[in-house]
């Protein structure tokens, strides 16, 4: 199994920066399958939405929301995400995941709140 552990989110005034980091944990098998890495979020009525996403190979999707203003990177056993310029839209709880070997794996998620 996989263990990811979220931290970095926070209360940040619109037009601020957070930055939310993941760290996995768990089987070795599990660990070196991890493919991708990547952050999920989830607003308050709304379904859970892809952020953004990177491959072993470093591949990166971005929402089209997210464009310009967040960046994706990772570690070892690690992904981050670099947030800059913060909209109240971007109010949520973000999950960190990964998929290793078909099995999908989740973080608790990590609460950010953007103030006007």
């Amino acid at each position: 199994q996989v263990q990811l552990v979220e931290s970095g989110g926070g209360l940040v005034q619109a037009g601020g920066s957070l930055r939310l980091s993941c760290a996995a944990s768990g089987s070795i098998y599990r660990i070196n399958g991890m493919d991708p890495m990547g952050w999920y979020r989830q607003a308050p009525g709304k379904q859970r939405e892809l952020v953004a996403s990177i491959t072993k190979g470093g591949m990166i999707n971005y929402a089209d929301s997210v464009k310009g203003r967040f960046t994706i990177s990772r570690g070892k056993n690690t992904v981050y995400l670099q947030m800059d310029s913060l909209i109240r839209e971007d109010t949520a709880v973000y999950y960190c995941n990964t998929r290793s070997y078909g099995l999908d794996f989740w973080g608790q998620g990590t609460q950010v709140t953007v103030s006007s």
